[in-house]
């Protein structure tokens, strides 16, 4: 085992405001989001031992999130108190094509992280490193970071996770897609979307798609279906994992719960089809209650609905 921790994210951590009632309704839920942030949390509610490296506005919001981390026993060791820049805020309403996001996160901290700001010897002793194409999005110093985070940790042995999370309202579709196939043969691990590789790949069905990635250079693949449970391949057998179903209210930060414990299921010693019936069951239950954060599940809430349904 390696001396350092068992998963970095590197990313940034938001606060979030979350639509509350009928459509016409003026009440929101404070909570926090930030896809990288979600995942290191829902990998150290899983038990894994985790960081996260982010800049953080030096204001309220900021501190928020920052006693947030360590709440869930996130080392902030990593994180920088910018008094120069806010903390990003996102707002969530509800409708019948599912959740949208309104950001309020230009010029934020997150996104004038540099790659001086980056911890070596910590991605040098992580067993992961976890980016995503959100956090190349923000801005270009951050695109840069995440990519000498990358060649750091991979240069060092850490193992390399990437979800592209594709945004549109970040970036324009051409530009991401070339950030992030630049980015596929770097990363030990990919864990994409269906709706995120559709647009990227121009292609519709999902064994496809998944030999898209694994030509792209993506050598393991898990490919998020949502309610239709995921698909597993290590470039040879391709495996269909069954959703576990649940009445969902709110799928903000279900993929990102997903991949924290999907990761924290492998640093466990789990092979990738099991980590990936317990990711999908944790991520179930991370859309049965509200916002990113408060929902996602520990691991005795998994354990206990893979048990029920073994019954």
């Amino acid at each position: 085992m390696r001396a350092g921790f068992d998963i970095v994210a590197l990313g940034e951590a938001m606060v979030e405001f979350n639509h509350a009632g009928p459509r016409d309704s003026r009440t929101y839920v404070q909570g926090f989001g930030g896809d990288t942030s979600n995942t290191v949390i829902a990998a150290a509610r899983q038990g894994a031992r985790c960081a996260y490296v982010t800049r953080l506005g030096d204001d309220a919001f900021g501190r928020m999130c920052l006693y947030l981390l360590r709440s869930e026993h996130v080392d902030t060791g990593s994180v920088v108190l910018d008094a120069a820049a806010p903390t990003g805020l996102y707002f969530v309403h509800h409708g019948a094509d599912g959740h949208a996001f309104t950001y309020r996160r230009s010029g934020s901290a997150a996104s004038r992280m540099q790659p001086a700001d980056l911890p070596v010897s910590v991605l040098e002793k992580a067993t992961w490193l976890h980016v995503s194409g959100i956090s190349q999005a923000i801005s270009t110093s951050a695109a840069r970071t995440v990519r000498e985070a990358v060649r750091i940790a991979r240069q060092a042995g850490t193992r390399v996770s990437y979800d592209p999370n594709l945004r549109l309202s970040l970036w324009p579709l051409e530009r991401a897609r070339e950030a992030i196939v630049a980015t596929l043969p770097l990363c030990d691990l990919f864990l994409p979307s269906l709706d995120d590789v559709r647009q990227l790949a121009g292609i519709d069905d999902p064994a496809r798609i998944v030999d898209w990635c694994h030509r792209m250079g993506a050598p393991h693949v898990v490919l998020k279906l949502g309610s239709q449970g995921c698909l597993v391949s290590d470039g040879g057998q391709l495996t269909a994992v069954a959703p576990f179903p649940v009445h969902a209210v709110d799928a903000t930060g279900a993929g990102d719960c997903f991949d924290g414990s999907y990761l924290a299921r492998l640093v466990a010693g789990d092979d990738p089809v099991s980590a990936a019936r317990w990711a999908g069951v944790a991520a179930a239950l991370a859309t049965t209650g509200c916002g990113a954060v408060a929902p996602l599940p520990g691991a005795q809430a998994v354990w206990r609905a893979l048990n029920g349904r073994e019954r």
